[in-house]
């Protein structure tokens, strides 16, 4: 480290931002941020990107996703395709940034660039197009994204050639695929297939604001509103989120309703991943963003995505999802309460698993790819008690289950 110290003294941009990257591993985090910053301006676009994270996810003060946003920028007009595919994460909120053309731009040009997480995120685009073309761009895409080094996107395609989606089915070049992620690491996933969901539009046409059109979903319940939508995500993005949740899984945990301090309850016997923002990519970021407007709000109004597995035996008993006020005092209360709550499964349970709402007598049995979006409140913000639901134990193989709760107003910074 004095080493890097005395070098970094010396101006050089490059021995600024190695010692940054080597403040960061010790954990000295204001330090780290001020020599990111003395690199960024001295024009090193790794260290200006390096600089915006740091911000945008307030690793040292608070979070401020504007001042990232024009570091961002200038690493970006250096070319650096980080900063594009990080610019896309930002204006997909629409928040800190406009959500507008600019973001299929910046992810095409990353994608030129061979940027593994915005080649996921057009492959996963692609995915949900049934035209031909489209699929066979899409396994082109994983393809690039897998010889990159990106793990998920290896799982994708290994599942691909699995069940011949998007090409002819290939089983032994599949188990080769297996063969090597299991080697370093990686889980194998729920086996189901589903058809792409059909997204309109012209073919090859990289158009993010795909997401953003009102899928069409069937009312199952008047009091409480529950809505369903089949086929809402394809088998590339249920098999993204469990992808990407399996090494982060823990015990699910229950808030206190006096306290709001969360605990491991039998009520709720599942294990889940929550995903910070410094854990998303385009491709995450995208599909909820499509989860909230299927709800009726934008992304900023959710709180961080959760991915939950259930092994047979396990459930979570009757409860609401709106939170009591000592949760709220503990979790940003100017965003309100929980308006509404978006799930999809995320793969074909064995048996077992549904979804009850008891006061409507309302039962939703898991399909891959399904949403069911219902309210926690009544309309003039109150808690709707009649909102009880449960997820009914798992009799036979898993469930997996992506959930998004979102508030009143907004809750992200960006």
């Amino acid at each position: 480290m004095d080493a890097l110290q005395a070098a970094a003294g010396t101006g050089s941009a490059e021995d600024a931002f190695r010692l940054a990257l080597a403040l960061v591993d010790a954990q000295r985090m204001d330090e780290a941020q001020r020599w990111h910053l003395r690199a960024a301006e001295a024009g090193h676009p790794p260290a200006q990107i390096e600089y915006a994270r740091m911000r945008l996810y307030g690793m040292a003060g608070p979070v401020a996703p504007e001042t990232a946003a024009q570091w961002l920028q200038r690493a970006e007009q250096a070319g650096h395709p980080a900063a594009s595919e990080l610019l896309t994460n930002i204006a997909l909120g629409g928040a800190a940034l406009p959500r507008d053309a600019r973001i299929n731009e910046r992810l095409h040009r990353a994608v030129q660039a061979d940027f593994q997480p915005a080649l996921l995120a057009a492959a996963i685009h692609f995915g949900r197009k049934p035209q031909a073309e489209d699929q066979a761009l899409c396994m082109q895409l994983l393809q690039r994204a897998a010889a990159r080094g990106n793990a998920v996107a290896a799982v994708l395609l290994a599942e691909r050639l699995a069940h011949g989606e998007g090409c002819e089915a290939d089983a032994d070049a599949a188990a080769d695929l297996w063969t090597q992620l299991e080697a370093n690491g990686a889980s194998r996933l729920p086996d189901f297939t589903l058809p792409p969901p059909g997204e309109p539009g012209p073919p090859r046409q990289l158009a993010l604001e795909d997401a953003l059109r009102p899928p069409q979903a069937q009312t199952v319940s008047a009091m409480p509103r529950v809505a369903v939508i089949d086929r809402f995500f394809s088998a590339d993005e249920c098999r993204l989120f469990i992808a990407s949740a399996q090494p982060h899984l823990h015990a699910s945990q229950t808030a206190d309703p006096v306290t709001g301090v969360p605990y491991t309850l039998p009520v709720r016997t599942s294990s889940e991943a929550s995903f910070d923002p410094v854990m998303e990519n385009s491709a995450l970021r995208m599909a909820q963003l499509r989860m909230t407007h299927a709800a009726g709000f934008d992304l900023p109004n959710a709180e961080q995505l959760t991915v939950l597995r259930y092994a047979p035996g396990q459930q979570y008993r009757p409860h609401r999802d709106y939170l009591p006020a000592a949760t709220l005092q503990m979790d940003r209360p100017h965003a309100g309460n929980r308006a509404r709550t978006t799930i999809v499964y995320l793969n074909a349970v064995e048996a077992g698993g549904a979804t009850e709402f008891p006061v409507p007598g309302l039962r939703v049995e898991p399909m891959p790819g399904r949403a069911v979006v219902f309210d926690n409140l009544f309309a003039d913000g109150r808690p709707d008690p009649d909102s009880l639901h449960a997820g009914t134990p798992v009799e036979r193989g898993e469930k997996w289950l992506a959930t998004l709760w979102i508030r009143q107003r907004r809750y992200r910074h960006w």
